[in-house]
């Protein structure tokens, strides 16, 4: 890059939050953001309340943040708001979940900058869900990739280096029998394990990503769907939750019965989906349009989305050492 884009490289480090956890480093790209807008609409998960989801090209060092009405939150772990099932962010009163799937095709394929604008079917709605769509992540991906991308410029004008966050010395956070572990490497490396051992078609799966990047991500995680436990369904129901469910937007499997919807899109397509999860979750450590997906060995099981959310509170923590 030429002296501006050096200098407007160094103003973004400058601008993040130092943690002893991770350095941030070029990655030796630039930031990114979407050519132009892209527009979907469907059902919560959760809620089965109909939203709008419109994605907007963003300056660069802006990062990702949603948008309802005058209210915006940023995808920023200072705004998780630990929910079942899901991943929720909460800011002045205004709620906005399930935001797992979209974070996650926006990280892998690189849009580091961008308006997430959400309006509700039902006027002055605080309480707003992203569409689930498929249950996986495939049609957000194939819409950014339908659009496309182009370098992000920030109000000056100036293009700025995309930084990264590398793991700087061996984590562990352990809940009774489930953990997420990050260890230094050189490359992004996930290794994920489930366990049903109730429900035998799941069983326990064990996926290794190798090494991660935007084509291995569209090719062998983003269409991979939610699923769910048929026996459960009734009393995550009555909890209030999956009330927008159905065998179009999730896979289910019966203990007794196997699977309900199939064939499945991969043999592990369960652990697949944990994986494209764990992507969504650990995208809101990015700060100032800079890659949120640590580099690291991500190792994890049966974690979900609170220990996901964990990891990211350690890893950008100035307090936690290890």
């Amino acid at each position: 890059m030429g002296s501006a884009g050096g200098a407007t490289a160094k103003t973004c480090l400058k601008a993040l939050k130092s943690s002893p956890m991770v350095s941030w480093k070029s990655t030796g790209k630039l930031q990114k953001t979407l050519r132009t807008s892209i527009e979907k609409q469907g059902i919560g998960l959760h809620s089965s309340r109909s939203t709008k989801v419109k994605l907007c090209p963003e300056l660069a060092k802006t990062g990702r943040y949603f948008k309802m009405g005058s209210n915006i939150i940023p995808s920023s772990i200072d705004f998780v708001d630990e929910s079942p099932l899901c991943t929720t962010l909460r800011k002045d009163g205004v709620m906005v979940s399930t935001v797992e799937h979209l974070l996650s095709a926006l990280e892998a394929s690189g849009v580091d900058n961008c308006c997430i604008e959400i309006s509700p079917s039902i006027a002055n709605d605080s309480i707003l869900e992203v569409p689930i769509l498929d249950g996986s992540a495939r049609e957000w991906l194939e819409a950014i990739e339908q659009v496309g991308l182009e370098d992000a410029i920030d109000v000056k004008g100036n293009k700025c280096e995309k930084m990264a966050p590398f793991v700087n010395a061996p984590i562990h956070i352990k809940r009774n029998d489930s953990f997420i572990a990050a260890f230094p490497s050189q490359e992004i490396q996930i290794t994920y394990g489930i366990n049903y051992p109730e429900v035998p078609s799941i069983g326990c799966q064990w996926f290794f990503s190798g090494v991660f990047n935007r084509s291995f991500y569209a090719t062998d995680i983003a269409s991979a769907r939610t699923f769910c436990v048929y026996e459960q369904v009734e009393q995550m129901r009555e909890m209030g939750l999956i009330k927008g469910g159905s065998l179009e937007n999730a896979i289910v499997c019966s203990a007794s019965k196997g699977w309900l919807n199939s064939p499945l899109r991969f043999p592990d397509e369960p652990c697949r989906h944990k994986v494209l999860d764990l992507i969504g979750d650990l995208s809101i450590l990015a700060e100032s349009g800079n890659q949120g997906l640590p580099v690291a060995h991500i190792i994890a099981y049966k974690a979900g989305h609170a220990l996901h959310t964990d990891l990211v509170r350690h890893l950008s923590s100035p307090q936690i050492k290890t």
